[in-house]
């Protein structure tokens, strides 16, 4: 806050409740008092030198009077213009905070780029922060997160204010490991809305909407969205595959750790309509990627893809998204009465039944139990795609059919 300082105003400071607060004077630009939780008062001169930041201590209060320490500020901001600061004895120069913005970018590159695969979406969300990024970290209060989340909720992303409290409260946990801070100012802050968890599954006539709706999209979204519906993995790991992942022989995709969100190795058995698709893609030359249309990096654009499918066949509601995709493989597998650890493992979930002391001595990798199921899913695909697919096509026509299209994309594409 900011007031002009009196003997009055300073006496009448009440002691800090948890983090200590600061009260920056009017009439002299960085001189501020500092006020504890214990109710000890501390000047200090918030100015910059050779172009640093700096906080510097001017002494104790009432042991320093006002006065004292006003002209004591003064006499230092003369000796910084004069350039003899640094030679002076007034003053003991206090390292200062530094801004939010600073502390985000080395966060990112000390914290998250090593621990979390997913830090570029973990940065993206901190950019919600930017009316924040010039302001001291120990700065900060819960209020000016509040506004923050509060602007976010108002543009009717309520799920999206909650993972930015989560990530400011990481942040915010770092920072005083490192030393910025002394407490978290959002410690125990809840979150602005309670989720509800998605239910979302796809019907047979969604799924063959899906379907044939990709087919008009070419390569690599054809393929790309039918691996998605047949495989129920993650639209990035399927988005990023590699030929070299890919063992024809064995058919299997094998996921290293690093591609991997929970950071474990994971095996997927590929059924003969996968299988099928995968030999329709075109190569690169020299790229490793399946799915890419530069050859250096993997596909993109998938929300455009998306808006593009519900154009093409109506799934716009309710609304749907790529994941639900896993959910209706997951969900259509119960029915063809796949067990569920066998489910669990093809969707490479650590949860449930295999957390725990399960995890650590479970491990078998359950190959030929999930090429089974992923058969009998992709068994049922083609029974949906045929029986509900366009112009009354037969099961073996429409699938001959289908992939004479994509193959006759690919050589377009070529």
């Amino acid at each position: 806050m900011r007031k002009k300082l009196t003997t009055k105003t300073i006496d009448a400071l009440p002691a800090a409740v948890g983090k200590r607060y600061e009260v920056r004077d009017e009439l002299l630009t960085g001189f501020m008092v500092r006020v504890s939780s214990v109710g000890k008062k501390v000047f200090y001169l918030n100015t910059r030198i050779n172009g640093r930041a700096r906080r510097i201590k001017i002494g104790d209060y009432p042991l320093m009077s006002l006065a004292e320490a006003r002209q004591k500020a003064q006499s230092i901001l003369r000796d910084i213009s004069l350039g003899a600061f640094e030679n002076s004895a007034a003053g003991s120069p206090e390292r200062s905070a530094p801004v939010l913005k600073d502390v985000i970018d080395q966060f990112i590159e000390r914290y998250a780029k090593p621990r979390n695969k997913g830090w570029k979406e973990t940065q993206s969300i901190l950019t919600k922060y930017t009316p924040l990024y010039s302001l001291p970290i120990d700065q900060i209060h819960r209020r000016d997160v509040h506004e923050v989340l509060d602007r976010i909720v108002a543009n009717g992303t309520a799920t999206r204010a909650n993972r930015a409290l989560a990530a400011i409260k990481t942040l915010m946990n770092w920072a005083v490991d490192r030393g910025f801070l002394d407490v978290s100012p959002v410690a125990n802050m809840r979150p602005p809305t309670k989720e509800v968890p998605r239910e979302r599954v796809l019907t047979h006539e969604e799924i063959c909407a899906c379907w044939y709706g990709a087919i008009e999209e070419g390569y690599p979204f054809t393929q790309f969205t039918q691996l998605l519906i047949l495989l129920g993995q993650r639209r990035g790991e399927v988005a990023g595959m590699r030929w070299s992942e890919l063992d024809f022989d064995r058919g299997l995709w094998t996921l290293p750790s690093s591609r991997v969100k929970n950071g474990t190795a994971h095996f997927v058995p590929l059924p003969k309509l996968a299988l099928d698709i995968l030999n329709s893609i075109p190569r690169f030359l020299n790229s490793d990627y399946v799915f890419t249309t530069t050859g250096t990096s993997p596909i993109s654009g998938f929300g455009r893809l998306k808006r593009r499918l519900d154009e093409h066949v109506g799934l716009d509601a309710p609304g749907w998204r790529f994941h639900d995709l896993r959910r209706t493989m997951a969900t259509g597998m119960a029915e063809l009465r796949v067990a569920p650890h066998i489910i669990e493992a093809i969707l490479n979930h650590k949860s449930g039944i295999f957390s725990g002391v399960a995890a650590v001595y479970n491990r078998h990798l359950y190959l030929d139990e999930k090429l089974e199921a992923l058969e009998l899913w992709a068994n049922k695909i083609e029974m949906v795609t045929s029986s509900l697919a366009p112009n009354g096509s037969t099961n073996a026509t429409r699938k001959l059919e289908m992939l004479a299209e994509i193959n006759s994309a690919n050589l377009a594409k070529n």
